[in-house]
Parts: C-alpha cells; sequence; structure tokens
C-alpha cells in the first residue's frame, strides 16, 4: 500500500483527453447502468492518468492560461472494458436454464440470418412469430423469456409503426459464452483507426464522426449509446482553439456524454 501511495505522489494534475470519445458505447437506459457509465468513463481516465510519464505532455492556450493534457490511448479503453467486465458484468449462468437456452437459439439463428442476409448485427429484426417457428414453443412461454431477456438487456424490444406490434433486435453476441463475466455495449477503439487531427493538438479539425444524435424506437429500449461528450473543466464553454467535444476534467466534476437521443 506505501508503494501505491508513493507512486501516486508523482501523478501531476493534468487533463486528459479522450480522442475516442465519439465512438464509445454503452447502455445505460437504466438507472444502474447510468451510474455504471460514469464509473467506466472515469476508469478510462484514470487509467490514462496513470500511464501520464508514458505518454507525450500537451499543450493548450485556454482563456490566457495553458492547458496541460495527455490523450488517452486505444489500450486504456481495451484495459477498461476488461476490468468493467469482471467488476461491472455479468454471466450466463445467472439466467434461467430455459431463457439461456433460449438466447442460445436466437444467437445461433441470427448469426446464419446476418451471414445469410449480408446485413450488419445491429439491423437485424425479428419476430416473435419467427422466434416461435425456430423453437416450436408456445407464444405464452416464449413471451415470458423474451421479455426476460429484454429485461435483462439482452434484446431491445421496437415498436412497429401504426400499431402492428414488436419487433426484437438482438443485442447480445455471443459474450461470455466459455463463463467469463461480461459487459455489452462496449466498443472496440481498436478497431477503428484514429484520425489525429481530431484531438485536441490539432488546429484544424476532420469533419464530423458520428452524429450526435439519432432516431430512437418509438416505445423501445435505449441502444448502445453514441453520445458526444461535454467538455471542458475550466469554463464549461468550448474555446476555438480547443476540441468540441474530446476535454474531461480529472475531478470528474464535468459529464463525459452529453445527455442525448440514444441512437437505434
Amino acid at each position: 500500500m506505501a508503494l501505491h501511495r508513493n507512486a501516486q505522489t508523482l501523478l501531476e494534475s493534468v487533463a486528459v483527453v479522450n480522442p475516442f470519445a465519439d465512438d464509445l458505447t454503452f447502455l445505460d437506459d437504466k438507472t444502474r447502468t447510468r451510474r455504471d457509465h460514469m464509473k467506466y468513463l472515469t476508469l478510462i481516465r484514470s487509467i490514462a492518468l496513470l500511464h501520464q510519464h508514458q505518454r507525450p505532455t500537451h499543450e493548450v492556450q485556454h482563456r490566457g492560461r495553458v492547458v496541460r493534457y495527455i490523450e488517452v490511448e486505444a489500450g486504456d479503453i481495451a484495459l477498461a472494458n476488461r476490468i468493467a467486465s469482471e467488476v461491472l458484468g455479468r454471466t450466463l449462468d445467472e439466467l434461467p436454464p430455459q431463457t439461456r437456452r433460449l438466447l442460445d437459439m436466437v444467437h445461433a439463428w441470427a448469426v446464419e440470418e446476418c451471414a445469410r442476409a449480408a446485413i450488419r448485427w445491429a439491423d437485424l429484426r425479428f419476430t416473435r412469430r419467427q422466434i416461435r417457428a425456430l423453437t416450436g414453443w408456445g407464444d405464452t412461454q416464449l413471451k415470458v423469456h423474451l421479455s426476460r431477456l429484454a429485461e435483462l438487456e439482452y434484446v431491445l424490444i421496437h415498436r412497429v409503426k401504426a400499431g402492428q406490434g414488436y419487433e426484437y433486435e438482438l443485442l447480445y453476441a455471443g459474450e461470455g459464452a466459455e463463463g467469463q463475466r461480461f459487459l455489452m455495449g462496449l466498443s472496440d477503439p481498436g478497431a477503428r483507426a484514429y484520425d489525429g487531427d481530431r484531438s485536441g493538438r490539432a488546429a484544424q479539425r476532420s469533419g464530423p464522426g458520428r452524429p450526435l444524435v439519432g432516431v430512437q424506437s418509438a416505445g423501445g429500449r435505449s441502444s448502445p449509446k453514441h453520445a458526444t461528450p461535454a467538455c471542458l473543466p475550466i469554463s464549461g464553454d468550448v474555446p476555438p482553439d480547443l476540441p468540441e467535444t474530446h476535454l474531461t476534467p480529472l475531478n470528474g466534476s464535468g459529464q463525459s456524454y452529453a445527455r442525448g437521443v440514444a441512437l437505434a
């Protein structure tokens, strides 16, 4: 413990910029997961801060004062994902046996269906009638287990227009198949190339990335969020020489994501 405390005294007060902020996702439609969301963001910043002496320090002028900052790297988020899965995640063993059996059958079908139709996982929709034909289960039994999967956020419910019923989206993508803990909805920043022009040290920023908000399915549950972080610990306003979205305070006083409409 003394060693860790001594190491902590070597850390300097420096801001943390997350150039991957626009691509981070997290399920946050429930009170508990919203709290976990902030823990997840704090974890990313903390990991970057602990590595500050292994990172270049950048400076930018903000309202007449120099702000020193370091940048989050893809490895920081990958480590945060692993830690968050162990601390905040769950296992498939927590599901009742029949509910898990249904989840496994729907997942296997979804893998084949996405390959057959050449569509993205997030674009696949299915009805209870389709799953009834797939499983041979009765409608009441199926309704019970689908409702349980929706409550636990393994599936997402979308209301079809004109009162034509509901469609389902499978959020679960095969995580935890070997019994390990997992946290759904986390993105892999290493899967996308990072455009350095969007970091705080570039005078010219590249074009906008993901949209700030998107259409939300009526009556549905929130999907993994692609929201834009709020910014800037010093004033709350975004000066012209700093990035619009990526600078976050060390003390957690500023939100890292805007509370916009969730993307469907």
